[in-house]
């Protein structure tokens, strides 16, 4: 981590920011995915553990 700090203390101010401004276009993409797909993976899930839970070893 020290090793991060010290390259984003060591650039310009300019890309500074253009790393800032990925990470928010990342997480931005990353809640609209999980808000998307999120109840459908859920629904999977459950099916799956229903389909489990019918078997007897």
């Amino acid at each position: 981590m020290p090793k991060v700090i010290a390259f984003l203390n060591a650039e310009s101010g300019a890309a500074a920011a253009e790393y800032v401004l990925i990470l928010a276009v990342l997480g931005a993409a990353t809640v609209a995915a999980v808000t998307n797909f999120g109840g459908d993976l859920s629904d999977a899930l459950n099916r799956a553990a229903a389909t489990l839970s019918n078997f007897s070893f």
